[in-house]
């Protein structure tokens, strides 16, 4: 099985996901993670990739920042337009772009990295545990992964606030090839259970928009922004609201010592 190439529906993903506040609530708390766990590694610049980076909006806020970015995308689309925003952002220096699977990512890098982003991949990916180990492999000891993955859980629940019962009954199946809803919603305690066993030493774990998706009055999403964020800021690393956002960002370490 491929895993999905976003050419065909760049212009939408754009749109739907970067273009609304979905997009920007997800930024914002990701980046107040993001913003913590590099207080934690080291001070100089470090080396990042970021496989399945997508337009390149992390990756080069990474850039700014004055860390060395290598960005993989399947898609050539995609490609251009990091290509673009890098220069429009004048951090193209600071970057490096390569379209390739995440998969075969080892094939292009000179040595292992300091940090990986994996955001809104996983879901993607006929074979999650594989691909896991892959990241694992290309990481530096002490260094950190930021994973960032569709949570079934928060996809059960939008249905159900929803009514969409018959839908739920159904088992939720995707129903056209055409979406950006992911092939492979992910279960928390399966993303949990395969970091651990890979090697990886899991430092935090927050919600992404555990409410947003759920109002009632969608107006609300960009009318009371503000607010929105502050909400979602003061619970999204608390049980149980972490488990129903819609997606998860994890946080883990490799560890110094494998012995």
């Amino acid at each position: 099985m491929r895993d999905r190439n976003f050419d065909d529906i760049a212009e939408k993903f754009s749109r739907n996901i970067y273009g609304t506040t979905k997009g920007q609530l997800r930024q914002a708390i990701l980046w107040q993670d993001l913003d913590a766990l590099l207080a934690t590694l080291s001070a100089g610049p470090l080396r990042v990739l970021d496989a399945g980076g997508g337009e390149g909006q992390t990756a080069c806020r990474m850039a700014e920042r004055g860390h060395h970015v290598t960005l993989c995308d399947l898609s050539g689309e995609m490609i251009l337009r990091a290509q673009q925003l890098a220069a429009d952002k004048g951090v193209s220096g600071n970057m490096h772009f390569i379209q390739c699977a995440a998969q075969e990512i080892g094939q292009h890098l000179e040595r292992p990295v300091d940090l990986i982003l994996f955001h809104a991949v996983l879901e993607w990916v006929a074979s999650p545990e594989a691909m896991l180990e892959v990241l694992w492999q290309h990481l530096n000891p002490g260094g950190a992964l930021s994973l960032m993955f569709y949570n079934a859980n928060g996809l059960l629940m939008h249905n159900m606030v929803a009514g969409n019962f018959a839908y739920v009954e159904q088992g939720m199946p995707k129903r056209k090839k055409r979406t950006l809803s992911p092939d492979y919603p992910r279960q928390p305690q399966d993303v949990y259970r395969w970091l651990e066993q890979t090697g990886f030493h899991i430092t935090g774990k927050t919600g992404v928009r555990v409410f947003h998706d759920y109002l009632r009055e969608k107006n609300k999403q960009k009318e009371c922004y503000d607010d929105l964020l502050e909400l979602e800021t003061r619970y999204c690393r608390q049980a149980p609201w972490v488990d129903l956002g819609r997606y998860i960002h994890v946080t883990a370490l490799k560890p110094q010592s494998q012995g």
